[in-house]
């Protein structure tokens, strides 16, 4: 009889070695769906992240596009009126590049030259306005015709310069970062 507590024992060791496995696998099934959702997540955040990245670049790109389009138009819009106070200034007998030409607010002038210091102050701050805003003004006066950024308006024979030279400059041309707002309207050599 001595047999049978030893096997009982026996029996109740080898179900609790039985016991313990099966806890320790469990265990171990549970661990390992636990690193997979954990790799999962993971993934999952850093799939996130990465699209979060790519929306700030494309939000930051399209800003910038539309800060350019939006100057772009107002310079467009605005350079009309360059050319008419540039007109009114050459027909009152002032270079409109000359920066005197509405300096020295004190001395008196006649009704027509305090309009035309007016009009040289509201060119000046416009055309100032438009240089801060990045947009240039080109004269191609002398340059070689290049009709991307050029409009002949008309040609004419020349023995003082090679066929092809722009000879005048009846409009100067804009640009704004190297694109062009508005083609330089000149005069072409034959």
């Amino acid at each position: 009889m001595s047999d049978q507590p030893e096997q009982a024992e026996a029996v109740e060791a080898s179900a609790a070695d039985e016991s313990a496995e099966a806890v320790d696998a469990d265990l171990d099934a549970l661990l390992e769906d636990t690193k997979r959702e954990r790799d999962e997540y993971l993934e999952l955040a850093q799939r996130a992240r990465a699209d979060f990245e790519n929306f700030r670049k494309r939000a930051v790109r399209e800003a910038s596009d539309a800060e350019r389009r939006g100057r772009s138009e107002l310079a467009k819009s605005l350079i009309p009126s360059i050319d008419n106070l540039e007109r009114a200034l050459l027909s009152a007998g002032i270079d409109p590049a000359a920066q005197e030409a509405a300096d020295s607010p004190t001395e008196e002038v006649s009704a027509r030259q305090a309009l035309a210091r007016g009009v040289a102050l509201v060119y000046r701050e416009l055309s100032d306005a438009l240089t801060r805003a990045g947009v240039e003004a080109y004269d191609p006066a002398g340059e070689r015709f290049d009709p991307s950024i050029h409009e002949a308006v008309s040609t004419t024979p020349s023995d003082a310069a090679e066929s092809g030279t722009v000879l005048e400059t009846v409009a100067k041309g804009y640009r704004l970062d190297g694109q062009v707002l508005r083609a330089a309207r000149v005069v072409v050599s034959e």
